[in-house]
This record gives C-alpha cells, structure tokens and sequence, in this order.
C-alpha cells in the first residue's frame, strides 16, 4: 500500500513537472532551435543574404531603427486602440440587440458572417478613396476587423446561459435589465474577453495594413519605405515588432481577465 501511494506521488510530481515542461519550456526551446537553424542557413549561405538576413543583423537592424520604429509604432497604436475600443463598443451592442431580440439576429447575424468573407485589404482602398490618407479611413478599417469577433463571442456566451435560472428570475419578477446585469453577462464574461483578445491582434494587423495602402506614418508605412529599398534586414524586425505589439496587448487584456474573474482560468 505505501509502495501504491508513493509511485502515484512520483506519478503526480511527473505529471506536474511535464506540465510545467510544456508550459512554460517547450516553447522557448522550440523557439531558440528555430533561430539557431536560422542562423546557421545564414551563417553557412545555405540560403542567399539578400533573402533572408540573419537573426543578428534582423536585431541590429531593430536597434539601429528603434527611434524611428516607436515614432511609427505611436501613430499605429493610437489608430489600433481607437478603432478597438469602437469596434468592441459597437460589437458589445450589437450582440446585446441580437440577444435580445431573435428577430434582429435573424436578419443582422447572416451579414456579419457574409461580411467576413471580404478581406480587408480589398476594402482598405475604398476606405482611402472615401476618407483620404488620413486617420479615418485606418480606424474604420481597425472598427470592422475588431468588431465581428466582438459580436459574435458574446453572443454566444450571452446565449449559453442556464435556462433554468433565466426562469428562475423570472419567476422573482426580475426585469430584463437585472437578469442582463446579473445572469447574463456575468456567464458571459470569458467569452467576451475572448473576443477581445481576438480584437486586439486584428486591430494591430488591421491598422498595419490599412497603413499599406496610403498614410504618412505608421508601421505600415515604414513596410513599403524598406521594402522598396530591399532592406530585408528591416523588412523582418518590423514584423517582429508588430508581432510583439500584438503579444504585449493580448497578455494586457488576460491580466485585466485575471482581475476581473479571479476565480477563472486564464491562459
């Protein structure tokens, strides 16, 4: 019997340090692996430099550029969380509406789908021609990338909520309001920070590549200046940054989830 017990102990213990082991190592070592075959494909020209530049002379490019970069990061960060905090606004409503009213979601819930079907960077032009280069045309953009995850991750978790207590507060003569207030959104809490997560990565991308297409500053911008000058070395750090911007907003948002729902599991 205590034989039993202390193999399930070695078992747990196992258990728990793969667990640790996949959380927080795995990652990294795949991660390094990955840069040390980059850099010696580099290193040995197994691929030509003026394709595909080292993992050093990627960071030395970011060093030698990160004035300009945060100069260029502000101007997209500021159409990135502008747009967010509308498209969230305006999705957050929306799903309330459809919830509310089933009518509603039979018309307006088929053309949110149909409407992700459209890329955004056939829209993009559109939006420059109507808005001209400057900051609208890239927050509308940031607005209706963000704004489909938002609708639609709330919508189910406002949908997913226990009939029965529903009834219940009904039953107390609990107006719409309350039972919103108190059953409904707080069930839905994890999916409406999942949609924000969501939002959050779009709305960088969405706001880098509406930056694409006109503007005078901003990430995306800095993309066409490099690569019309084949810096490739540039070309790769920018991509990092916007990747890191995006990372950095989205473990934002799980703290906030952590403050919020302490008692949920945030990934």
């Amino acid at each position: 019997m205590k034989n039993d017990n202390n193999k399930n102990n070695r078992k747990s213990t196992t258990d728990k340090s793969v667990k640790l082991t996949g959380v927080n190592f795995v990652p990294v070592i795949v991660i390094v692996v990955f840069l040390l075959v980059w850099q010696a494909a580099c290193t040995l020209h197994w691929v030509p430099g003026y394709m595909l530049p080292s993992p050093i002379q990627v960071i030395q490019a970011f060093i030698g550029d990160f004035p300009l970069l945060m100069s260029h990061a502000k101007v997209t960060l500021i159409e990135a969380l502008l747009g967010l905090f509308c498209g969230v606004l305006l999705g957050f409503v929306c799903a309330v509406f459809m919830d509310s009213f089933p009518l509603v979601k039979k018309g307006l819930y088929p053309i949110l789908v149909i409407s992700q079907t459209i890329p955004p960077v056939a829209i993009a032009p559109l939006l420059i021609l109507w808005f001209s280069y400057g900051i609208a045309p890239k927050v509308i953009l940031v607005v209706l990338v963000s704004f489909f995850p938002m609708a639609v991750g709330l919508l189910d978790g406002l949908q997913s909520v226990d009939e029965d207590m529903i009834k219940l507060m009904k039953s107390m003569k609990a107006t719409k309001s309350q039972i919103f207030r108190y059953a409904k959104f707080p069930a839905a809490l994890t999916e409406f920070f999942s949609g924000v997560r969501m939002a959050v990565a779009y709305s960088v991308v969405g706001a880098v590549i509406s930056e694409w297409l006109g503007g005078f500053s901003g990430l995306g911008v800095y993309m066409t200046r490099v690569k019309k000058s084949m810096a490739y070395d540039k070309m790769f750090a920018v991509i990092f940054f916007v990747s890191v911007i995006s990372l950095l907003l989205m473990a934002l948002v799980s703290v906030i989830q952590r403050k919020v729902m302490p008692w949920s599991k945030v990934r």
